[in-house]
């Protein structure tokens, strides 16, 4: 018998029976829930940029695009003297990636046309932008030289595809196959890129005023991450080893004169090196890192150097976090940094005396989809700096926030949902913390109650786990989490051991053991729920995305208590994983460290694949098509094994899909619904609903 792969159409279910409310008074009820069509109502803020004094704030102000089906964001300025908030560039094509100049007089932008990537510089004064260039590639990483004259970027420079024959000429209207497509590295596709193109990312310098943009990096190996050490010199990081494939965590930071393209190295440990950023007098470089321990994850450190690449130290060795986004404060005396904290992201700033405080929190919300802990910030204001930052809640999605650059006078100023969400019942947010069935070890969770809980265990329950594995789910408003809630599940989703934002031992305790221990954070976070009689213990269910999409294979083939589950983009079989994924080297040599030839067992032992013979609950498996993370055959070497063993399953492939398959606003409601359909299917109350009615 062939089996058929169900491909997603427009908006459309698998399955009919996702829950439905029959009498009139429900409907009414059913109207002010969030349906999957309130997607495309949804508004949000991202990457907001203060001007260098302070005045006027930029931001993307991103929503889902009805007929076009993209998220689009176009550019928004508040005047932070008297709030008013209006749009600077709005076009068909979106807009993003705003920068000021350090004069305050432009900004530059990014946008396409034609369909191609282009970058614009504006002018406040007259509200005209032009094109900086004609781009053959699309530019990023873009940013002002100190003086304002010049702008550094990085682009892809296309190189000689490789061949060993050269073929002969298709004959005047013959119809010969297209013809070989060489790959000599060994990544040679990215999910996102697909296959890729032959070349490297270089570092380009362009005058502001436009021109053409001239090439300063010219070797074998990609260089990004553009920084500017005064108006003659530009930082940039990468790996320039001859063994760069096999050491996909390893790179560095160079210095780039722009006299005369001479390149050389400030950094040297085996370990990453990247981030720098300049001190505002140009004497010391702070940088991200860390020194390299072969594990499968390693929090980033903050570093100092002089100008020269000499007196490298580590600061603030005793900071708990990861060090993410980093700026130096205007006078130079300390550095503000991005960290994840307990679920939530929070900015702190550290002295040069490496003392950290705490600045702000509750930064987030910029994860429209799923509950992730995304979001930015920028500093400006002269002598009485401030901070702009994406500011997240569990009832809405990020707005603009502000604050003094010690935290205080912190407010939010936007609405950018309140023609909206006020008018919608919306599921309540409750945090709850359990204490792990395996060793104690402390769980932070969040379940999100429908507009018409009530503790009675009647409930279904939907357990929706984070990918990563290292990654963090918070409190934050979430489209998928409002959809099940409005169709009447209770939804968790949870930080089990392996998360980050609570320390490196937190993380590493899933270090190749996993899946492991995780299984019991997570079951204990669904005791709990039963316990407190939020939900029925015969309607579980379970869900989630690659890392969560593993978690959740894993999870079938050790217990039967879920109702249904629906494992979405999962890795099934580390050796293939370790030998055909984009991050396959890295599979191998940091999560796994052994050779899948030597030691097949390795990779097994954590395989869902191994065990799916002692599956029993119904299995929903579903893939993009063009998903190169975690490529489709992973989700269907697991659909073909409960298959063979005779266990309830569906294969959705989502066409033009990468790993992201949120990315178009119908591919998150087709995600969501099906799952709901699926769950409905197999939802015990709905089978007696119907065995009654019958």
């Amino acid at each position: 018998m062939i089996c058929r792969t169900l491909a997603l159409a427009g908006l459309s279910l698998l399955l009919a029976g996702t829950p439905a409310i029959a009498d009139t008074a429900k409907d009414k009820a059913k109207s002010k829930r969030f349906t999957a069509e309130r997607v495309f109502d949804m508004e949000y803020a991202s990457d907001p940029q203060l001007s260098p004094d302070g005045k006027t704030l930029v931001y993307v102000r991103r929503s889902m695009d009805k007929l076009s089906d993209r998220d689009v964001g176009q550019l928004w300025s508040i005047d932070t003297g008297t709030g008013t908030h209006r749009p600077l560039v709005v076009s068909p094509e979106g807009a993003s990636n705003p920068r000021w100049s350090p004069d305050g007089s432009r900004l530059i932008y990014s946008t396409s046309a034609a369909g191609k990537a282009e970058m614009r510089v504006f002018y406040p004064d007259t509200g005209r932008s032009h094109p900086l260039a004609q781009f053959e590639q699309g530019p990023s990483q873009a940013v002002w030289s100190p003086d304002s004259k010049y702008i550094a970027f990085s682009m892809f420079v296309p190189g000689e595809t490789p061949s060993f024959a050269k073929a002969p000429a298709t004959p005047e209207g013959g119809k010969w196959n297209a013809p070989v497509k060489v790959f000599d590295r060994m990544q040679f596709r990215f999910d996102g890129a697909g296959y890729l193109k032959d070349g490297t990312t270089q570092v380009f310098v362009l005058p502001v005023d436009g021109g053409t943009p001239r090439q300063v990096t010219f070797e074998d190996a990609d260089l990004g991450g553009p920084a500017w050490l005064g108006n003659s010199t530009l930082l940039v990081s990468g790996n320039l080893a001859e063994d760069a494939d096999l050491d996909p965590v390893e790179s560095e930071i160079y210095a780039v004169s722009l006299a005369d393209l001479s390149i050389r190295p400030l950094t040297s440990r085996d370990g990453p090196d990247y981030g720098p950023v300049v001190s505002p007098d140009g004497k010391t470089i702070a940088y991200r890192g860390f020194d390299d321990k072969v594990l499968s994850f390693q929090q980033d450190n903050l570093y100092l150097m002089n100008a020269d690449g000499s007196g490298a130290r580590e600061l603030a060795a005793d900071f708990p976090g990861s060090i993410g986004q980093t700026v130096w404060t205007p006078d130079g005396k300390s550095l503000l940094v991005l960290s994840e904290d307990y679920g939530v992201l929070s900015l702190f700033r550290i002295g040069l005396d490496g003392k950290a405080t705490k600045v702000v929190t509750n930064i987030g919300g910029a994860s429209i989809g799923r509950p992730y802990a995304e979001g930015s910030f920028s500093v400006g204001g002269g002598r009485k700096p401030m901070v702009a930052y994406t500011a997240g809640f569990t009832e809405k999605p990020s707005e603009v926030g502000m604050a003094a650059i010690d935290g205080k006078d912190a407010k939010v100023l936007t609405a950018l949902n309140d023609d909206v969400l006020p008018y919608l019942e919306m599921a309540r947010v409750e945090e709850i913390k359990v204490a792990s069935s395996h060793d104690g070890l402390e769980i932070e969770a969040w379940v999100a109650l429908p507009p018409d809980f009530k503790a009675d265990g009647s409930f279904p329950m939907i357990l929706e786990i984070h990918g990563g594995p290292y990654a963090m789910y918070g409190p934050f408003f979430a489209s998928e989490i409002q959809r099940f809630a409005a169709e009447g599940y209770v939804t968790v989703w949870s930080n089990p051991r392996g998360s980050t934002g609570y320390g490196e031992d937190f993380a590493l305790a899933i270090d190749r053991a996993y899946p492991g221990n995780d299984y019991d954070d997570l079951m204990t976070v669904v005791d709990e729920l039963v316990k407190r009689n939020y939900v029925s213990k015969d309607r579980l269910f379970v869900t989630g995305g690659s890392g969560g999409g593993i978690l959740t294979a894993w999870i079938v083939t050790k217990t039967d208590r879920f109702a249904a589950a629906a494992s979405v983009k999962p890795v099934i079989n580390w050796m293939t994983m370790a030998l055909a994924a984009d991050i396959a080297q890295y599979v191998r040599r940091h999560w796994i460290r052994e050779d899948p030839w030597s030691n097949p067992e390795a990779f097994l032992e954590r395989s869902p694949i191994r065990y799916v013979d002692k599956v029993k609950t119904p299995t929903l498996m579903m893939v993009g098509e063009q998903d190169w993370r975690t490529p489709a055959w992973e989700a269907e070497q697991f659909y073909t094994g409960l298959k063979m063993n005779g266990v309830d399953t569906a294969l959705i492939h989502v066409p033009d899909s990468p790993h992201y398959i949120a990315s178009r606003p119908s591919r998150l409601i087709a995600k969501t619904d099906n799952i709901m359909g699926w769950f409905a299917k197999y939802d015990p109350a709905k089978k007696k609903d119907e065995a009654e009615e019958e």
